[in-house]
């Protein structure tokens, strides 16, 4: 019996034994904060994806982007320190606020996001983190409109900046874009677009939400029979098929995206079964690539839930959505054991995002 089978066991068994009620699992809840506290400041190992303009662009990625150069990648940082902001919003008093605190402060001052916008301003930047890293950025300031907390007040007036740059190339860049994205890693269009209207909401902003809303009907609205007999690929960790269902659900109402998704996914049986979508399965977790299928299995779990969420009262399919979110689910959340930095660097965001609902609006 290996250790990472055993670390899996044990989170398994805490996971039944607290519930998934949160606030009832102090344990678990730090597993989760101190995996993104372990990285937000650790440097190295470091992937960067980097457009060069000259020798002056040589440099450390603490020097890059001074606020997300941890947890191995840019928007794996982003949305770590989300998974922090989260997390201590929800659980002010657990053991682990303090320490996030003092991390949210030692990243969020004026002069470190000056330099992520002099980072993303370069010209030939204008696709950095584009649409995955951005996305998760606007959850971080989204989070932080919702938190009515002055150090939250603080944090969001100094990352501002930061966001509107982003915002307006996302809106530029939705302008041209001639036709969706649909794979199954960062550069998927229908997952960010997702997060994209969650925080146009939260942000007040009616006119990002109907550009995304418009884009997201021009791209998906259309769609029929989605080939999910052709899903995973071997290193995704979203759905193409699962990310569309749950990106439309925000925009159609419920009767109307009943009749799309019948369409769109016409093989979600009615009986409550579970086996017309099969766990992905990871055969080395020490391989960055490969472990993604773990997070596939996880963000499976809150895109199934979204779906039964959009579906009206009484919808037949909602139980099979709902049982094959808690398989899904189950097998995630026990690949997040921090044992091995290729998944610990990132994999605590996706189970706090669905753990507390985040997708759902629940908290």
């Amino acid at each position: 019996m290996n250790l990472s089978f055993l670390k899996r066991l044990f989170l398994l068994v805490t996971l039944f034994l607290w519930g998934t009620a949160w606030g009832e699992s102090d344990p678990v809840i730090s597993r989760f904060a101190d995996l993104a506290l372990d990285c937000v400041h650790q440097e190295y190992p470091n992937k960067i994806a980097h457009v060069m303009t000259g020798d002056q662009d040589v440099a450390p990625p603490r020097e890059l982007t001074p606020v997300f150069y941890g947890c191995f990648d840019w928007h794996s940082s982003v949305h770590g320190h989300w998974l922090l902001v989260r997390l201590l919003r929800l659980y002010p008093d657990a053991s682990f606020a303090s320490r996030a605190a003092a991390a949210l402060e030692e990243s969020f001052t004026p002069a470190k996001v000056a330099g992520e916008v002099r980072y993303v301003t370069q010209p030939l930047r204008d696709s950095f983190e584009r649409p995955y890293g951005v996305a998760w950025l606007l959850q971080l300031t989204a989070e932080l409109r919702e938190w009515d907390d002055p150090r939250a007040r603080r944090w969001l007036t100094t990352l501002e900046p930061l966001e509107a740059v982003l915002v307006q190339k996302m809106q530029t860049w939705l302008g041209k874009l001639a036709y969706p994205i649909r794979v199954g890693e960062h550069a998927q269009t229908a997952f960010a677009f997702g997060l994209f209207l969650d925080w146009s909401q939260v942000a007040g902003r009616d006119d990002f939400h109907a550009l995304v809303t418009r884009r997201s009907r021009d791209f998906y609205y259309a769609d029929r029979n989605c080939p999910l007999a052709y899903e995973p690929g071997g290193q995704d960790f979203l759905s193409p098929c699962l990310a569309e269902a749950d990106l439309m659900r925000r925009i159609l109402p419920a009767q109307a995206y009943a009749s799309w998704l019948l369409a769109f996914m016409p093989g979600i049986p009615s009986d409550g079964s579970t086996q017309w979508l099969p766990l992905a399965v990871v055969t080395d977790p020490t391989d960055g690539k490969l472990a993604h299928l773990d997070g596939l299995n996880i963000s499976r779990a809150w895109m199934l839930e979204g779906m039964a969420a959009g579906l009206p009262p009484g919808d037949l399919r909602k139980q099979a959505l709902l049982r094959t979110a808690a398989v899904h689910k189950k097998s995630g959340l026990a690949s997040v054991t921090g044992e091995h930095y290729e998944g610990g660097h990132w994999l605590g965001s996706f189970a706090t995002y669905l753990q507390t609902g985040r997708g759902l609006g629940t908290r």
